[in-house]
């Protein structure tokens, strides 16, 4: 190897791996799912690495090039705001994305005290070409707040009950995302997860061809000292919002009461743990998630239950999510099946037999059942 070569292949080392090109965030490659976390420091991206997360969305009055260099060192791609720095670093290939500002559908601050009315759809319409127009090689991202799912969050001000605006403000964007915090909510929110996965459909409603929609996950007291998710509870949004059209993943790792931790997800071991196993297996599931939709091929019926379906490599895969906090069962027919298949329940060690084409199975409340037919 020339000295060039080994000082190219120590650069890479001390750099980890390289990024993927921004073109990953709109679905290009089929390996690759977008599991993110909102708004972390740099210096614990290698820990995020570690329990699955390969995207930062977000850098703390940023970026800089002290974040930069610290996310190119741990290999964590980012996506965060074009400020006059990143226009004159539109090199740095481990910015895979631009993103406006948090929430424009709420209602915004006043610098008097108050709130005054969201920031119109046009305005983001109007940054979105602006950024375009910087940078046409690079998506941009913008997440929305609690109307997405929830018609009378009144964090909406003078626009709340209007989810008409929703479709405006998606035209301003490629990737659209939302957040909304189940377990953690004040009612009549609070403990129903069916929220994520209804705005979740709403907000692939309310997109275009080509446009992606993300979901925010709740992982964290946040804001509630007495109460957090469970791992399973997570586990649950994360599946209501893959079932209902999610693209990818943001989780929300600040806590704020009853103490502040930037880095609540890596704070508490067990949820720590818990979002580790849900990313391999979503990791695992990539090439079956970006998929198109098998329309057509598993119905349900006979409980809440809600399922997606995909093929891939000669098998069906139906995943299925209960819509509902209290125990059901749902029945699965599976068009087309052949006499032979058999169904195997991925992560649970169950194999189910078909009778007619059709299968029976129970779920505990808010439920996850992730199916292979063969």
């Amino acid at each position: 190897m020339s000295l060039i070569g080994i000082v190219s292949a120590s650069a890479a080392l001390a750099l980890g791996p390289a990024p993927r090109p921004a073109s990953v965030l709109t679905g290009k490659d089929p390996s690759f799912f977008p599991i993110a976390v909102w708004l972390q420091s740099p210096s614990n991206a290698s820990r995020y690495r570690e329990i699955g997360i390969n995207l930062y969305v977000g850098l703390w009055q940023g970026p800089t090039e002290e974040q930069i260099t610290a996310l190119e060192k741990a290999g964590m791609p980012v996506v965060c705001s074009l400020n006059d720095w990143a226009r004159k670093n539109l090199h740095r290939r481990i910015v895979l994305g631009w993103m406006h500002e948090d929430e424009p559908d709420n209602a915004q601050p006043l610098p008097e005290g108050g709130y005054g009315p969201p920031i119109p759809p046009e305005r983001i319409q109007e940054d979105f070409k602006r950024i375009r127009q910087i940078d046409p090689s690079r998506p941009v991202f913008l997440n929305l707040g609690q109307g997405v799912a929830w018609d009378d969050w009144i964090g909406r001000g003078v626009r709340t009950r209007h989810p008409e605006d929703y479709p405006h403000y998606v035209k301003g964007t490629d990737i659209a995302s939302f957040d909304i915090y189940p377990v953690t909510a004040d009612p009549p929110v609070k403990g129903n997860l069916s929220f994520v996965g209804s705005g979740t459909r709403r907000l692939r409603e309310w997109s275009k061809d080509g446009q992606r929609v993300w979901a925010c996950i709740e992982a964290t007291h946040i804001s509630n000292p007495s109460i957090k998710p469970t791992p399973q509870q997570t586990r649950s949004m994360v599946w209501m919002a893959l079932v209902h059209g999610a693209q990818g993943l943001v989780y929300f790792s600040h806590q704020f009461a009853p103490s502040f931790i930037e880095a609540g997800i890596l704070a508490d071991p067990a949820m720590s743990e818990g979002v580790r196993q849900i990313n391999a297996q979503v990791r695992q599931l990539a090439p079956v998630l970006n998929r198109p939709n098998a329309q057509g091929r598993v119905s349900v019926s006979g409980g809440k239950v809600d399922v997606l379906v995909k093929e891939y490599r000669g098998a069906t895969y139906a995943f299925a999510i209960s819509m509902v906090g209290e125990p059901t069962e749902a029945t699965f027919r599976v068009h087309r099946a052949s006499a032979k298949a058999k169904v195997e329940t991925m992560g649970e060690g169950r194999t189910l037999s078909l009778t007619r084409g059709s299968f029976t199975d129970r779920f505990e409340p808010y439920g996850v059942h992730l199916y292979r037919i063969r």
